[in-house]
């Protein structure tokens, strides 16, 4: 499953970014300019999860291959990742606990109840 995903991103290609000025010797509209720029983020985006997922892929496959009693072992809690979790990120090296506690409070870790605001 991890080869078949690494090689699908691998074949999609990063996704073009379109430059807000296509011709040189025209002035930027100003009305196509918010949209182009809103697309080059998503695009940039885009392409760096997929490298990221590249990568993450690429660490499960040596982990496998160096040591395969040690894939699908939580790297902080040694505690088995649940099977649902692996078959859809089969590159995660954190269980959903540990995952949420080393979240980057800054990106994004999410509250359990509407009391938790840290």
């Amino acid at each position: 499953m991890l080869i078949a995903q690494r090689d699908a991103l691998l074949a999609e290609g990063d996704v073009a970014i379109e430059p807000v000025v296509k011709d040189p010797s025209t002035k930027v509209d100003e009305d196509e300019a918010p949209l182009t720029e809103m697309s080059q983020v998503i695009a940039s985006r885009r392409n760096k999860e997929r490298a990221q997922q590249i990568n993450g892929i690429m660490a499960a496959l040596r982990r496998i291959e160096l040591e395969p009693e040690d894939y699908g072992v939580c790297e902080d809690c040694g505690e088995d990742i649940n099977l649902r979790r692996l078959e859809i990120m089969p590159w995660t090296q954190f269980c959903v606990k540990c995952q949420a506690k080393n979240a980057d409070p800054v990106k994004g870790a999410r509250r359990k109840h509407l009391t938790d605001y840290s």
